[in-house]
This record gives C-alpha cells, sequence and structure tokens, in this order.
C-alpha cells in the first residue's frame, strides 16, 4: 500500500499560494502534509517469529517447567519502535513568487524535480493579474511602499492606456524576436510563430507576450499580462513605468498569477487541500497535460525521449522510504 501511494506521488501539481505567505513555508508545509499523510496510513501486519516460552505442563501436578513453542509478532519495524517510516520528502518548486504575490506554484515531487528544470527550460508563458493605483509614486513601486511623489490623474482615459499598453506589447515582441535566434523569412519560423512557439533560446529579460486592460475605473486600472523570464518586481516596476507613460504616476496595489505553463487557477489547490490525496489526484490529473505541453514546446536540442508520454503510468519506479527527489 505505501508503495502504491509513493508511486502517485511522481510528478507536477499546482497549488495557490496565498499573499503574505513566503514560498518556503508554503514548501514545508506541503512537505509536512505529505509526511502525515504517508506516517498515517495503517502499517503492515508485524512478522510472526517462533520463540521458546517457559511455562508450566499442562495437567501436571508438580511443577515442572518446559520450553513451548510459540508463534510471536515481531515489533522490529513498529513506528513506535524504529519511529515513522518516512521522516523526509523533497518538495521542488518551479517559478517562485515574493512573498506580496499570490495566486499559481507548481510544486513537484519525486520525478517531478525533474520535470521542473524541463519546464524551465522550455520558456512556457505566465499570465498575472497586475492591479494599478494612479496618482502616487514609492520607493518600492507598492502600494504600501514610502511615498515619494504624489500627482494628478485626471487626465488619464481608457483609450490612453490602451495606446500605451499597445506600444509596450509591440516593442516586447520584437525583443522575444531577436532573443529566439530565428530567421523570420524562414518557413520553420513561420510555423512556429503560427503554433505560438517561438521561444527566447536562453535566458533573457522580461518578454511581455500580451498585455491588456480588464478594467479602468481611475485611480484604480487592472491589466492582464502574458510574460516570461519575469519576476514580480518588474511587474510592479511595469505599473510605474505606464503612469510615466501617462504623464502622471502609479504604484501597484496587487499580483496575481493566473496561470503558469499550463497549470491555471482551476488547477491549484487551495490551503485546504493541501493533503496526500488531493495532491495524489492531482498529479494524476495533470501527467498528460505537462508531458504533452513538453513534447510541444521544449527545443529540437534537448531529448524530448526522456518525457513521460501522455498515456505513461509513474507505477514503474518506487522510491526508498525518506526520500522524495
Amino acid at each position: 500500500m505505501r508503495s502504491a501511494s509513493l508511486s502517485r506521488l511522481q510528478g507536477l501539481f499546482a497549488v495557490y499560494k496565498p499573499p503574505g505567505l513566503k514560498w518556503k513555508h508554503l514548501r514545508d508545509t506541503v512537505e509536512l502534509q505529505l509526511l502525515k499523510g504517508l506516517n498515517a496510513r495503517k502499517p503492515p501486519a508485524p512478522e510472526q517469529r517462533v520463540r521458546f516460552l517457559l511455562g508450566a505442563v499442562e495437567g501436571s501436578e508438580e511443577k515442572e517447567l518446559t520450553l513451548t513453542a510459540t508463534s510471536v509478532p515481531s515489533l522490529t519495524n513498529h513506528p513506535l519502535v524504529c519511529g515513522p517510516a518516512f521522516t523526509h520528502f523533497k518538495v521542488g518548486v518551479g517559478h517562485r513568487l515574493d512573498a506580496q504575490a499570490s495566486g499559481v506554484l507548481v510544486l513537484g515531487v519525486g520525478r517531478g524535480c525533474r520535470l521542473l528544470t524541463d519546464m524551465y527550460n522550455a520558456h512556457l508563458t505566465k499570465d498575472y493579474t497586475v492591479r494599478g493605483l494612479l496618482g502616487k509614486a514609492t520607493d518600492d513601486f507598492c502600494e504600501d511602499g514610502r511615498l515619494v511623489e504624489k500627482t494628478t490623474y485626471d487626465h488619464v482615459t481608457r483609450e490612453k492606456l490602451d495606446r500605451i499598453l499597445a506600444v509596450i506589447q509591440g516593442s516586447h515582441q520584437k525583443a522575444l524576436v531577436m532573443y529566439s535566434n530565428l530567421d523570420l523569412k524562414t518557413q520553420e519560423a513561420y510555423e512556429m510563430a503560427v503554433r505560438g512557439l517561438i521561444r527566447p533560446m536562453t535566458k533573457s529579460p522580461m518578454l511581455i507576450t500580451g498585455i491588456r486592460c480588464l478594467h479602468f475605473a481611475p485611480p484604480e486600472f487592472l491589466v492582464e499580462v502574458q510574460c516570461m523570464h519575469e519576476t514580480q518586481k518588474e511587474l510592479r516596476k511595469l505599473v510605474h513605468e505606464i503612469g510615466l507613460e501617462l504623464k502622471t504616476t502609479a504604484v501597484c496595489s496587487q499580483v496575481r498569477r493566473t496561470r503558469d505553463g499550463i497549470f491555471t487557477l482551476d488547477s491549484a489547490l487551495l490551503r485546504t487541500q493541501w493533503d496526500l490525496h488531493s495532491i495524489q489526484d492531482a498529479i494524476q490529473t495533470a501527467t498528460p497535460w505537462v508531458a504533452a505541453e513538453l513534447e510541444k514546446s521544449l527545443s529540437p536540442g534537448l531529448d524530448t525521449k526522456q518525457l513521460p508520454s501522455p498515456g505513461w503510468s509513474w507505477d514503474s519506479q518506487v522510491p526508498s522510504s525518506g526520500e522524495g527527489c
């Protein structure tokens, strides 16, 4: 039964990180819940051993003692004797979120830790919703930072904001082509562009593949950003730069990741679902999606033969007790 439980803990899953929680604390919490679930399972029946016990001879009036062969349970491997079966289970973390940000955070267990590296090499895009507040500037681009400047914003309209966002998207798309090292005149580049598979070949600055305004009600506005190689601080700085382009100032009041590769908010486990059974189910659901996406997105230079096929089962190998990845 324990082998079956471990075989289902091989892959990737997503959780929802609330704001104010550090990713290290989240990872440790998930690891603790997995250990609790694995160790809470009923231990196997103890092995029986033959012992010769000294006792009185039945039916004898005299106090004669004899050795009798008796089968007794061996408690050598009992949890109360040797401790819990699992004391460590490593959980890998994908693209991280800082303490102030919230949203989808991808975790890996078992061979899922190696798949996190494959996801990084595939340069998959991520979606964010970023909330801005017009009229002030702070030292760290956050709403609760040290106030640096206050400005008016009555002249800002939805049309002006949309125009600025279109310019930003256009400049970043040119940068994406440059970092992809593709010749746009070739058939290969055309097919990759049609399939949306143009990716940078190496590490690059933040690249925005799409940006649009979802809500505009001054002084607040909400934009959706599709990007790669970003940090949450760069997204907050983006809000600041949007404010400057609008001839005013702006700070960021919220950064929320809504998608990381194939993982969305719908597939992310809430805090009440960070238990063994929910995580196992989430891994089994995501395994074929992850395999298909990596097979499609990984560059030819990577060995895609090592990736699991969509119908592949993780049951072929099982890690030993106390090991995660």
